[in-house]
């Protein structure tokens, strides 16, 4: 709580309800980070890379913070750039350097390079986090270079946590990425990051070898590598529809596998779902379930709203994400959500046809394929008595 004649701290909730609302909006500065999988990819030094490629075309641009950690090569790019004096806070009889946010407003660059986004400040800070500082730095109307490491998205620290077995106590809100302007993915592989760290280039010698044998193991790095790739490929997917206007005759194109499951009731729905799980872990994709309410269905029987309710609970199970819509007709609905979805993949169960369906040409199946060319329709077999709606 801030004492009499303090300011308040920002609320961290209406922070990032702003983030999101203001992206893109150009109304604030600009947000460019630098994604890495781990510690000493080269973030940091492709963040100063970026900070002297500016300043020899003129832009005004210092250095807000930035820790070496002893690396004599990043060290070395600090050469030439303004620096900010850090502030000093004192915890505990010792005095910590922390990001002097007030200072970088008062000079006002055009632009701050400012170190590890999601950095946890010394207590007394004005604020808990760096990432709060940056988003004041940035109502300014100055633009900032970050950096990051992926295990620290709140999305992913747990399976983070699960793969190397080391908590991450330091996490960055996943809409703070969402609303950043401009993100660039620092690559290595794993045997070349391990090199690096034995060359000395990473931690001191006396730290290498732990490091090495615990969190730096050359499947913790995998699967660390695939994490940052598959987070920044949804970044470049969703900034993909953003940018990308929609142009008549041609579908839009995703950078990731979307899988949609329809949950209509029909027996062979809860099988359905577990197909499009599945199909969505093995290509590593996001995982939908489409529910449609439509002036065609008319009432629908008791058992069949029980089993989708069951289909639904399957779905939320296993972790797909629910999809209501409303439409005239069921199958509209469901191929306006695919395409506004921008799925790849389409599970259902194909619905029991009366005679004169038929005749009519009224098969479901053949609207889908006509209507999503692009997507790959996954058919499992009708059941008897199915309530599948034609």
């Amino acid at each position: 709580m801030s004492g009499a004649g303090e300011p308040a701290r920002p609320d961290p909730d209406a922070l990032l309800a702003r983030i999101t609302s203001d992206a893109g909006t150009g109304s604030r500065g600009r947000l460019r980070v630098y994604v890495g999988m781990a510690p000493g990819v080269g973030k940091t030094y492709a963040a100063l890379e970026e900070a002297h490629r500016r300043r020899e075309r003129g832009t005004d641009i210092v250095v807000g913070f930035v820790e070496p950690h002893g690396r004599p090569h990043t060290a070395a790019l600090l050469e030439g750039l303004e620096i900010i004096p850090r502030r000093q806070i004192e915890h505990r009889g010792v005095r910590v350097d922390e990001l002097d946010a007030d200072a970088v407003i008062a000079r006002h660059p055009r632009v701050a390079v400012i170190d590890e986004l999601a950095h946890t400040n010394a207590p007394g800070s004005e604020n808990e986090k760096r990432w709060q500082d940056v988003e004041r730095i940035r109502d300014a109307g100055i633009d900032v270079v970050s950096t990051l490491n992926v295990q620290h998205l709140e999305s992913l620290a747990d399976a983070v946590e699960t793969i190397t077995g080391a908590p991450v106590r330091e996490r960055l809100p996943d809409a703070l990425l969402d609303g950043a302007d401009e993100i660039e993915l620092v690559d290595m592989s794993p045997r070349a990051l391990r090199a690096r760290m034995r060359h000395g280039n990473v931690y001191p010698p006396e730290q290498t070898v732990v490091a090495l044998e615990r969190f730096f193991t050359e499947p913790n790095l995998t699967a660390l590598r695939e994490l940052s790739l598959r987070r920044v490929a949804q970044q470049v997917d969703t900034q993909l529809q953003r940018i990308s206007p929609p142009v008549p005759g041609r579908e839009p194109w995703p950078v990731t596998d979307r899988v949609m499951v329809v949950l209509d009731g029909a027996p062979g729905n809860r099988e359905a779902v577990r197909r499009a799980a599945s199909l969505a872990a093995g290509l590593r994709g996001q995982f939908l379930a489409v529910m449609i309410e439509s002036a065609d269905a008319g009432a629908t029987p008791r058992h069949v709203q029980q089993a989708q309710r069951q289909a639904m609970d399957d779905a939320v199970d296993l972790g797909a994400t629910i999809v209501r819509g409303e439409a005239q007709r069921f199958w509209d609905g469901v191929i306006r959500l695919a395409a506004e979805r921008q799925v790849t993949h389409l599970v259902t169960v194909r619905p029991m046809l009366s005679t004169l369906e038929r005749a009519l040409g009224r098969d479901p199946v053949d609207q889908l394929l006509a209507a999503l060319p692009g997507v790959d329709l996954h058919l499992l077999p009708a059941r008897a008595h199915s309530e599948a709606r034609g």
